[in-house]
């Protein structure tokens, strides 16, 4: 009965082991910029710096797998040089979930919509566009790579940027006109194919929030994306509570469960 009751000590030690609580958790960092931050969720608990909060799609993935450990150092206005220089270093060999969104600030997105909305902006859109393959392609691959080389065995997602305009205007599309914000769209349409291209080079996953976000854009029925805020324009043309956790959150889960 002694030895009956060692085997039996034994196998549940085993057992114990092998069970999905004893296993090593995922461990996830959230990199990039704003759009990853939490900015337009209008709640920055975790980091009133870097504009990061609990209705972040990084926090969001995390808190729904339990067995994920975040480190979430993504933060509002970084640039791919930002990124390589305070956040990367976060990412090691044990990192399981990398997920991205960089570019928009090396291209001065941002700033791009508040020239629209206090005189004409097409000029410069159209020359941002021309230029972007030359200005960030390098500043992509340098970022990606270096993602991939830290991390060998990880799920790397590099996430898109949503259109942020439709056909329809509307307060929340205050001093941008039509032609601006076809333009706009076209620049984020060139952004996410670069991103995209850049990735699979790096062999890292691109995930569009293209279609995720059509039918949501500013001024729809049920806008997943921020407008115009004169209150509070840091709020502006940032994807809401709705569009981190409807429009980002599985695009993530959809890699990694």
């Amino acid at each position: 009965m002694k030895r009956m009751a060692h085997v039996i000590g034994l196998v549940c030690l085993v057992a114990a082991l092998l069970a999905p609580d004893a296993i090593a958790a995922d461990r996830y960092v959230a990199l990039g910029d704003s759009f990853s931050s939490g900015v337009g969720t209008g709640s920055y608990t975790l980091s009133s710096s870097c504009r990061r909060g609990v209705y972040a799609y990084p926090w969001l993935v995390a808190q729904q797998r339990p067995e994920t450990s975040l480190t979430f150092v993504a933060c509002s206005g970084a640039k791919t040089s930002d990124l390589m220089a305070t956040q990367i270093a976060y990412v090691a060999a044990d990192t399981t979930i990398v997920s991205v969104t960089i570019g928009g600030n090396d291209i001065g997105f941002s700033d791009l919509i508040v020239q629209c909305t206090l005189a004409d902006c097409s000029a410069a859109l159209d020359n941002t566009r021309a230029s972007l393959r030359t200005v960030l392609a390098p500043r992509l691959d340098t970022v990606y790579s270096s993602i991939r080389s830290r991390a060998l065995g990880a799920a790397v997602i590099v996430l898109g940027y949503p259109r942020i305009f439709s056909t329809a205007g509307c307060f929340g599309t205050l001093g941008i006109s039509s032609t601006e914000r076809a333009k706009a769209n076209l620049l984020s349409d060139a952004l996410n194919a670069l991103s995209s291209e850049r990735a699979g080079l790096a062999n890292v996953t691109y995930k569009s929030a293209i279609v995720p976000f059509t039918g949501h854009a500013v001024c729809s029925s049920s806008a997943w994306l921020n407008g115009l805020n004169l209150f509070n324009t840091v709020e502006s043309y940032h994807p809401n509570r709705n569009g981190n956790s409807l429009g980002y959150v599985p695009l993530v889960r959809a890699v990694v469960g």
